[in-house]
């Protein structure tokens, strides 16, 4: 819900859109992949953190494990649970913050009625000197603005335009990755021991996507409908051993960030789906895009098809040639 005010001082409400379950994309359009295939997973509470430890069949049927364990201080740091976005809730939290600052005005200047609706919230300022009704009204303004705000910072939301050009909010994927780094050191620095002395970073990279692609796809409703109820943070794909498209590329994010700290990174978002991009030099074959000066090598963690880096399904690759994608900045 975006809250967006009138000539009249009043705010109308959308409800929130969020990407779509992206498993068709991923799984059917690109048959011809080979499919991952997830053989273990076992997860251990010790005494410093929780151990995981994964067994899985890369894309040349080969068997890969790997294991790591989630520092008990970093875990509970780290953000665990996106909740939902209740249009109702976000409404009732500014609507109390603007009754509060209401109340601050002398009644002798101005008489002002906060009335809740459906899906707004109507400011009424009425007063017999026009100049200050307007001041109080635009403070007013500000007020129901910068409580909103606060309560999507507060839920890890942030406003979002689609490729619609449709008003709307979302996860806030970059500093969910970012708040997720810490707890995925020892992730991250598990694949990268597990590299040959010479090896490279598309190595890290191979490794890294065949098993965040193993890990089983959590197959959702319709995130138009469900207020971007499905999005799971780094840490709960972990514990859950389960997460959809963006819940993965936020994953992926935050442990490529812990390996290569200061390289660019995108995430980019289809009307479908969610993948991403790394300031890398490219090859050949690599399919790329340019954003801002920079070009980005793609590659998309999603699974069940296990995807090379550098390579995308063909209906990705057909909203890429047609420009249907928008990006955003993983800081």
């Amino acid at each position: 819900m975006v809250y967006k005010n009138t000539q009249s001082g009043s705010c109308s409400a959308r409800v929130s859109l969020k990407i779509k379950s992206c498993l068709l994309i991923a799984g059917l359009l690109i048959s011809p992949l080979s499919q991952s295939e997830q053989l273990k997973f076992v997860k251990k509470q010790t005494e410093t953190g929780v151990a995981l430890s994964y067994e899985w069949l890369d894309s040349d049927n080969t068997l890969q494990s790997i294991a790591f364990e989630i520092p008990s201080e970093a875990l509970n740091e780290a953000p665990t649970q996106q909740p939902n976005y209740k249009p109702k809730i976000a409404q009732r939290y500014v609507t109390v913050a603007l009754m509060e600052e209401a109340k601050k005005i002398n009644p002798k200047e101005a008489r002002v009625k906060i009335l809740p609706k459906r899906e707004s919230i109507n400011i009424e300022v009425r007063g017999a000197n026009e100049e200050q009704v307007e001041k109080i009204l635009s403070d007013l303004k500000a007020v129901q603005q910068r409580e909103y705000n606060e309560y999507l910072h507060a839920h890890y939301f942030t406003r979002f335009t689609t490729l619609f050009n449709q008003q709307a909010i979302k996860p806030d994927h970059a500093r969910y990755a970012v708040e997720s780094v810490k707890p995925l050191v020892a992730a991250s620095q598990a694949f990268y021991e597990k590299l040959e002395s010479q090896s490279d970073s598309r190595a890290y990279f191979s490794m890294l996507l065949g098993w965040i692609q193993s890990i089983p796809y959590d197959t959702l409703e319709d995130r138009v409908v469900s207020n971007g109820s499905g999005y799971a943070p780094p840490v709960s794909v972990l514990m859950q051993n389960l997460g959809d498209c963006d819940s993965k590329a936020v994953l992926t994010s935050a442990m490529v960030r812990a390996f290569l700290p200061s390289t660019k990174m995108i995430m980019v978002f289809l009307p479908n789906h969610a993948l991403l991009g790394i300031a890398l030099t490219p090859m050949v074959d690599d399919r790329t895009i340019e954003y801002d000066g920079d070009t980005y090598v793609l590659y998309d963690p999603t699974g069940p098809a296990l995807i090379p880096f550098g390579q995308v399904s063909e209906d990705t690759e057909r909203h890429i040639v047609t420009g249907r994608y928008q990006v955003e900045i993983m800081e």
